[in-house]
């Protein structure tokens, strides 16, 4: 295999940690790999709420991590939250120097919005429901008009080179139908920042890519993954019938937009004393029970907001607008939709992996931040915490005086093999039957047995083992975990055990656990 070798630190990712954490490397030479144009195709582009912080004088950080860690359901690093929840307020402001045009008052302070069980309005939103995109915007900027920072596009991570436990490089292939043959670019360290695994479900509100390969080729390489079991489905992702599903945010609900089904019922009254803003694994189970029972939910904008949806919520309007519905006059039909991995690389303070040189941020990393069901708008402040927290971590690494590195020059080769979009989409299948919002022994134990088939089948794509090593991953700590907490809910277990404990796996478990189930269902 060809070897390209580079003083640079390698960065797998573009959405918000990558570009921060490029950012804050700086004057530290890297190289951004993005299987997209900069700035496209990222999880954070798309996401709308905006950034969770304590900006009004009335909140304080003490009560967002008191938030996060109730959200959590009993497994969130306390040390974890109170940390994140202090950097809040340094990140934003941070990211106002860097462009971020965020929705001002008059008086020149935050707008904030309230969201599923904070106890403050505060997230830090733009331009309404346009936050992940704006923020992306201004540090694609950055990133360009920054020379230590080399963004390589058009370009996927398919595998890391591991020697005495030791991450010495990253496996690349062009990002294309075609793909190519596969090359290794060794650099002085590694950071992994490439989203979740929510594209792995039928039913999605992540990007096309977005199907938990960087987590994959992680624990293909012996990294410990945490929690991959907690998955949170957003509960009103747009059922239009796009793949992947537009989202109605949360803050539509902030608002005062109701959730109804087809009697125009609201069937959130019955079922939690926060009724629209109860914890969203709450209203992601009551809303997909609505769906199955064939009763069409719905979100209901129409008296909490009426034609101000248009301009407050352009994203959600224009979505709607697709669909040829009108969200000021008609209720916006709505699905349970896998959104966001709680789990991923498990990674310390520093956002360090258990395999030497690696580092993970945003999404596909397990801080113990999000517990087993994140609060919402977590999810970006994640992503700038621990982005700078690698990025700190690496630059002790670097020698202070190292020359400026040149840049990174890839030439691929014919060869490799995409995934088969037929595979794909029977494994995606497979994950919304049986590994979705309600769980069973029998669901799961059949998801492990066709994701094994489907493997030993279509295997030879390195990117397609890499979703399987991720299905894998989450389907066995789902079967592992024999209660309901949070995201993760068992009708065969529905309450929760008396030891609340994070889970901590590795492929090989994993993979043990998929063989003795396989073996038992043949048998």
């Amino acid at each position: 295999m060809q070897v390209v070798e580079t003083g640079r630190t390698v960065i797998i990712g573009a959405g918000l940690g990558a570009l921060y954490a490029a950012l804050k490397l700086a004057p530290h030479p890297v190289v951004m790999i993005s299987p997209e144009p900069l700035g496209e195709g990222a999880s954070s582009a798309w996401a709308q709420g905006g950034v969770a912080a304590a900006m009004d004088p009335a909140d304080s950080p003490e009560a967002h991590a008191g938030d996060t860690v109730s959200a959590g359901a009993g497994i969130v690093d306390g040390a974890v939250a109170d940390q994140v929840a202090r950097a809040a307020r340094e990140h934003i402001l941070d990211l106002t120097e860097l462009g971020a045009p965020f929705d001002r008052t008059a008086a020149g302070g935050y707008v904030l919005s309230r969201e599923a069980a904070h106890s403050f309005a505060r997230v830090v939103r733009v331009k309404g429901d346009q936050a992940g995109a704006e923020i992306m915007k201004a540090l694609v900027a950055q990133v360009r008009a920054t020379p230590s920072v080399q963004v390589i596009e058009g370009v996927l991570a398919t595998g890391l080179e591991v020697a005495e436990g030791r991450v010495t490089g990253v496996t690349l292939a062009r990002a294309c139908d075609q793909g190519s043959a596969p090359l290794t670019l060794r650099g002085s360290a590694v950071l992994l920042a490439g989203g979740g695994s929510g594209g792995l479900y039928a039913l999605t509100t992540n990007p096309r890519r977005i199907r938990g390969q960087v987590i994959g080729m992680a624990a293909r390489a012996g990294a410990v993954i945490a929690d991959p079991e907690f998955v949170q489905f957003h509960p009103t992702a747009i059922a239009s019938g796009e793949d992947p599903a537009p989202l109605a945010t949360e803050a539509l609900r902030g608002e005062g937009a109701a959730l109804i089904n087809r009697d125009g019922s609201r069937f959130m009254v019955a079922a939690h004393p926060d009724t629209e803003l109860a914890p969203r694994d709450v209203v992601a189970r009551a809303v997909y029970a609505q769906t199955q029972a064939g009763l069409a939910p719905a979100l209901d904008t129409r008296e909490a907001l009426g034609p101000r949806i248009l301009t407050l919520f352009p994203g959600v309007a224009e979505a709607c607008l697709r669909a040829g519905i009108d969200p000021a006059t008609q209720p916006i039909p709505v699905a349970a939709a896998a959104h966001y991995h709680m789990g991923g690389i498990d990674t310390d303070a520093e956002g360090r992996a258990s395999l030497g040189n690696l580092w993970a941020c945003g999404e596909a990393a397990s801080t113990g931040l999000h517990g087993a069901n994140r609060l919402a708008s977590n999810g970006l402040l994640e992503a700038l915490v621990y982005a700078r927290n690698c990025a700190l971590g690496i630059a002790a690494t670097l020698a202070p005086d190292t020359d400026p590195a040149p840049e990174v020059t890839l030439t691929f080769e014919k060869g490799g093999q995409a995934p088969d979009e037929r595979a794909v989409a029977r494994l995606r299948a497979a994950m919304t039957s049986h590994v979705g919002v309600i769980r069973t022994a029998g669901g799961l134990r059949r998801a492990l047995t066709e994701i094994a088939r489907l493997e030993a089948t279509f295997g030879t794509s390195p990117t397609f083992r890499n979703m399987t090593a991720t299905a894998t991953l989450i389907a066995a700590a789902a079967l592992l975990r024999e209660e309901s907490r949070g995201a993760h809910f068992r009708e065969d277990f529905p309450a929760a055990a008396p030891d609340a404990r994070r889970s901590r796996i590795t492929l090989t478990e994993a993979l043990a656990l998929r063989r003795k189930v396989a073996e038992e269902e043949i048998a």
